[in-house]
Parts: structure tokens; sequence; C-alpha cells
């Protein structure tokens, strides 16, 4: 099953995020593991424009799992993760060693948020 939330928003404005944008480019090694739900609002509200910067960062549909939840919040990978909120979004890299996880409270968007993070530990 796959989550609806996590197709790109129509309207989304790369050009607002380019910034964000490259930095997701730049880091090419990396997988999008995003744990959400359809019926949940803060993923309904935040996962739209996360899978358009992911699409305009040209990041393979390979690198990124989507994980949809039940209300229940239960589901693969949930207790291997920890998910306790959603959406959640942990960044890997290919070998499977956590870089970041963003988590719905955040104060910025998923993809400004996630391009911060990486520039930061770089």
């Amino acid at each position: 099953m796959s989550l609806e939330t996590l197709r790109p928003n129509p309207t989304w404005d790369e050009a607002s995020y380019q910034e964000a944008v490259d930095t997701l480019a730049a880091h090419d090694d990396l997988v999008y593991k995003v744990w959400g739900g359809d019926w949940c609002k803060d993923c309904r509200k935040l996962l739209p424009n996360l899978g358009a910067a992911l699409e305009a960062a040209d990041v393979p549909e390979a690198q990124i799992e989507e994980y949809a939840l039940g209300e229940d919040k239960q589901g693969e990978g949930v207790e291997e993760y920890d998910i306790e909120y959603i959406p959640t979004v942990v960044v890997e890299t290919t070998d499977g060693e956590e870089v970041i996880r963003f988590v719905e409270s955040e104060d910025l968007p998923p993809a400004v948020w996630l391009a911060t993070q990486l520039e930061e530990q770089r």
C-alpha cells in the first residue's frame, strides 16, 4: 500500500524552495523512509510538498520507501524504527545507517528541515 499523501503537490513552487531541492539532489546516496497515513491531517498537510521536493530533486523512486499506517499507527517498520508520531521520515545511507529523522512536530516543512539538517552535517 502506498501513501496517496506523498504524491507531489502540483501547486508546489520549486523556485521558492530551490536551496532545499539543491541540497536534497546533492545527497543522491540516501534512502527516504516515510511513515504516514492518508487519514492523518498532519500527513495530508506535510507530505504532498515533501513528495514534490523529492521529485524536483530527482530522488529515484527506488530510494523512497512508503509505509502507510492505519489509524492505530501500526504497520511495517513501526516497532523496528520506533515510530510513534506521523508523519515520520527516516533518512538513511544506502547501507542502512540512520542519518536524520523528521517527526511531525518540527517547526519547518519536511523538505526544508531535512535539507537544513543534511547541510549541518557536512
